[in-house]
């Protein structure tokens, strides 16, 4: 164990305690909101490790994040709150997320997963009212990702919401176009490994016609969700992997497109060592330029509806928006 590691680890042990004090603290403030985020602010603030928040600033240096805690404390200050939840109502339950959708620190707004995972059952729209919130304020890719399993919770128990994803392909904000992915990666993991086989049929066709759609974005983390998304359905369905990254391979080469080349090279650790080996080796003179628009079928459609915008984000946020009036 590192220096650093063992730090870490002893900074987790040392509060603790004080995050379970919180959580308990918390547990009796959900019906009042208010109290509820200048009390978590405040506890908050008591738990960060400020070496972390360093580190992290160093890894996400255009990302302004001034209240940072460690994995394990959060969970620890979750649990007694998880617990009052379920004895409230899921009236409160939205309230109290409404409240914390508002906040402008991701860390206060992850808070409000709890509440919306009480809500989601009993009141599902006013539930993805605020899930839709959170991904449109979502500034980094950790607060895609830790909502990125409710997404697909409510997405599994609700068929007809892939078309919340059908339409976040088109999204001006990388972050909202990474919630496809982050969404897409999670399905695998929110059913119990002795049901996965419902995800094949319709469900697996439909998230590879995601992928098909948003492959070739120029975002690097809107790239890292999708070979994810491949790397974790590749755990249930090999055979329909592989023939995406192979149709993908072909793509590539024939565009000489490094945007959907990395993408495959960076899935390909799921596949058995002999289509990697082929599909890296075809790839291997295709590379990623930063500079390069957006090379998806998303991109694409939006250009040609509406070719008098010169500006290509600008273009897919407005067929995203005429997706969404189309199914509203």
């Amino acid at each position: 164990m590192s220096d650093v590691t063992r730090a870490a680890a002893d900074f987790v042990v040392a509060h603790r305690e004080q995050a379970t004090q919180l959580g308990m603290t918390l547990a009796e403030l959900t019906d009042s909101p208010e109290a509820f985020v200048e009390e978590l602010a405040h506890g908050l603030e008591g738990l960060m490790d400020r070496s972390h928040l360093a580190t992290v600033r160093r890894v996400s240096p255009d990302i302004d994040l001034r209240l940072v805690v460690r994995k394990p404390l959060v969970t620890a200050v979750q649990a007694p709150l998880r617990e009052s939840l379920r004895e409230t109502s899921s009236a409160s339950a939205i309230s109290l997320s409404q409240r914390l959708s508002q906040a402008p620190e991701p860390a206060i707004r992850a808070f409000a997963l709890p509440a919306l995972e009480r809500s989601l059952g009993e009141d599902p729209e006013r539930t993805w009212q605020q899930l839709r919130r959170l991904g449109s304020r979502a500034g980094e890719w950790s607060e895609v990702d830790g909502m990125a399993p409710l997404w697909a919770r409510g997405i599994l128990a609700e068929p007809f919401r892939w078309a919340e994803l059908e339409q976040l392909v088109y999204a001006q904000r990388s972050m909202e176009r990474r919630i496809v992915g982050a969404t897409l990666a999670s399905m695998v993991h929110v059913l119990p490994t002795r049901r996965r086989d419902e995800l094949i049929g319709d469900q697996n066709l439909r998230a590879y016609a995601l992928i098909r759609t948003l492959i070739g974005d120029a975002e690097p983390q809107v790239q890292k969700s999708l070979s994810w998304a491949v790397r974790e359905w590749a755990r249930i369905d090999a055979d329909g992997t592989a023939s995406l990254l192979r149709e993908e391979t072909a793509t590539a080469i024939e565009r000489d497109d490094g945007h959907r080349a990395w993408v495959v090279r960076d899935a390909l650790s799921s596949q058995p060592d002999d289509l990697a080996t082929d599909l890296r080796g075809r790839l291997v003179s295709i590379r990623r330029d930063a500079s390069a628009p957006s090379t998806s079928i998303a991109a694409d459609q939006a250009r040609a509806f509406n070719p008098v915008v010169g500006d290509a984000d600008a273009a897919v946020a407005h067929q995203g928006d005429r997706f969404t009036r189309s199914h509203a």
